[in-house]
């Protein structure tokens, strides 16, 4: 089926978070500036676009569950999706297609997006101008993904950056800082998705995260024989105390990003 992915609210999206993930890793502070203003400003719960944008994630992040309650979730993203103004997303889509365009690049819409044939299905659920027959073909096979019962990571992965994102953005920083950990690309995931839900699942995670960091750290400090290495670890166990207090930066990533590599080679040698 033909689609606009310029209409697309969550391709829009996914597409701003890898120039995001990119201008991260590439230390492109004034892009990265530039992309978060744009997702703030437009993907923020309040706003048209993450109103939409809950919905899109409503039906593409949802897995496991019966099929009763799939074809109910489904009908109820639609029935939210209809009280929407039409109108008011597509200016706003416009608003940020040109600040994309303008501030960021034509290049931007040349995105691979792993899941971008589920962000299409889900459009076209969602449009008025799909046929009926298509639309319940779309519906069903979202009920059916929604439904299914996975034994291992689905082929077409519904998250907003996968392994095979990294693989092609984060080249720079592997070559610098050594293959990314997974904890680390957990990290880094939640870091780019904090800018449109106010640091909500970044906060999330660092409470657990930081406290596995700094259990393992004190464990540590009291078990090196080396002075100097014992010093350090304290150190780097008292800054972490103090993200508490502060709001997280980019100094922080890398910090916590270095932190859960020293604890991955701590834990690897004795």
């Amino acid at each position: 089926m033909k689609h606009n992915k310029k209409r697309n609210t969550a391709f829009i999206y996914e597409t701003l978070s890898k120039e995001l993930t990119k201008s991260i890793i590439n230390k492109e502070d004034q892009k990265k500036s530039l992309i978060v203003s744009i997702i703030k400003e437009h993907f923020g719960k309040n706003s048209i676009l993450g109103k939409e944008l809950s919905l899109y994630k409503a039906l593409l992040e949802t897995e496991n569950i019966q099929e009763v309650v799939a074809e109910r979730l489904l009908q109820e993203a639609k029935s939210a999706h209809t009280r929407l103004d039409k109108n008011k997303i597509f200016d706003a889509q416009s608003q940020v297609i040109a600040a994309i365009n303008k501030g960021i690049g034509q290049h931007t819409w040349s995105n691979f997006i792993t899941n971008f044939k589920s962000l299409a299905s889900v459009n076209a659920i969602f449009s008025d101008k799909t046929s009926v027959k298509k639309k319940i073909l779309f519906e069903q096979a979202m009920v059916n993904k929604m439904s299914a019962h996975k034994s291992g990571p689905p082929i077409d992965e519904l998250k907003t950056i996968d392994n095979l994102t990294y693989r092609t953005f984060i080249k720079n920083f592997n070559n610098k800082y050594g293959e990314l950990l997974q904890e680390q690309k957990d990290l880094l995931n939640r870091y780019i998705t904090s800018f449109a839900d106010d640091g909500f699942e970044l906060r999330l995670y660092l409470n657990e995260e930081l406290f596995r960091l700094k259990d393992f750290l004190k464990t540590s400090s009291t078990t090196v024989l080396e002075p100097a290495l014992s010093k350090k670890i304290n150190e780097v166990t008292e800054y972490l105390e103090g993200f508490r207090k502060r709001e997280f930066t980019d100094i922080d990533l890398n910090k916590v990003l270095k932190t859960q590599e020293l604890v991955q080679e701590l834990s690897s040698n004795d």
